[in-house]
């Protein structure tokens, strides 16, 4: 497998990319191959200075840097020599087969629908997160960020995307699909959740639990929670703010353990033609390694192939 990595992205790119790529080459089977995207003497200098041999890596040139703060269609349109559009087109063109940055999110959420595009019959791709359970299994959230405002058919499709991954990555045999809610009954919430739930209801494309609270997050009451991207960014950003007051406070232990991000990665993009990963900007070479793995897992999970699979099957059914 070919592995596609943005070494410029990131806080503490490319130092902790680089790193992250060396921590992954030393564990990954000798039948992958990561592909470093960025400014090649930079990553060059930087892989002798930890005493990495540079011919480990395909190195491709990109030095046009985007920048965290630059806005998506502008950044990606007008800087196609940077890490991110060059690694986008290797994957377009199947030079590589997935690609993960920890730069721009919102940059390469558009650069990998501006280039693989989105799936036919995905309204809006997204972006979720790992929920650890209290009884060592794992939720997962979506959205969490990429969609804060959508219409209740788009929160159908989350429902659909989040079972596939459940199922097919965390091989969950039959996740079932909780609506984020401010109350269990059917007719409790704001009009999108009211109007979600009816839709919900009687899918035959998921298996729907019902409406959830926020005290369930953790519970094992379902595997898949779906809500919309304003309410996902604020509830992901509370439990990772109560991570590191209880890191601060020495009151961990193993369930605890399990809340830090640099254990899972990053996030894909669900609803894309390409296995396409990003990860938080504060990553460090564990994150980057780990995310590099999550890359290899989507892949060979054929998720991808899966979803383009069940959407024209929804497509169908219309």
């Amino acid at each position: 497998m070919k592995i596609g990595l943005d070494v410029m992205g990131g806080d503490y790119a490319p130092e902790a990319t680089i790193q992250g790529a060396v921590l992954a080459h030393n564990e990954l089977p000798s039948s992958d191959s990561i592909f470093l995207f960025g400014s090649k003497g930079t990553i060059i200098d930087k892989l002798k200075e930890i005493g990495a041999d540079p011919k480990n890596f395909s190195i491709v040139h990109a030095p046009d840097v985007i920048g965290m703060g630059e806005r998506p269609i502008k950044a990606y349109t007008q800087k196609p020599e940077s890490s991110i559009a060059v690694g986008l087109k290797y994957l377009k063109n199947k030079k590589i087969d997935s690609f993960a940055s920890a730069g721009n999110s919102g940059v390469t959420l558009v650069g990998a629908m501006y280039s693989v595009n989105t799936i036919q019959g995905v309204i809006r791709p997204s972006t979720l997160a790992i929920i650890p359970k209290e009884n060592g299994g794992k939720n997962i959230m979506l959205d969490v960020g990429t969609n804060p405002d959508i219409k209740p058919d788009v929160l159908y499709q989350f429902a659909i995307l989040g079972s596939l991954y459940s199922k097919y990555v965390l091989n969950i045999r039959n996740p079932k699909v909780g609506l984020l809610n401010i109350g269990e009954e059917e007719e409790k919430g704001n009009l999108l959740c009211q109007s979600s739930f009816r839709l919900m209801k009687d899918s035959k494309d998921f298996n729907f639990y019902g409406n959830i609270e926020g005290r369930d997050l953790f519970n094992d009451k379902v595997d898949v929670i779906v809500c919309d991207g304003f309410t996902g960014n604020i509830v992901l950003k509370q439990i990772e703010a109560m991570y590191r007051i209880m890191v601060k406070r020495n009151l961990m232990d193993d369930y605890f353990n399990k809340f830090n991000y640099e254990n899972y990665g990053g996030s894909p993009i669900l609803g894309v033609n390409a296995s396409v990963v990003i990860s938080h900007g504060i990553s460090n070479e564990k994150a980057i390694k780990n995310m590099l793995f999550l890359s290899k897992e989507i892949h060979e999970a054929k998720l991808t192939r899966k979803i383009k699979r069940a959407m024209n099957k929804y497509i169908q059914s219309k």
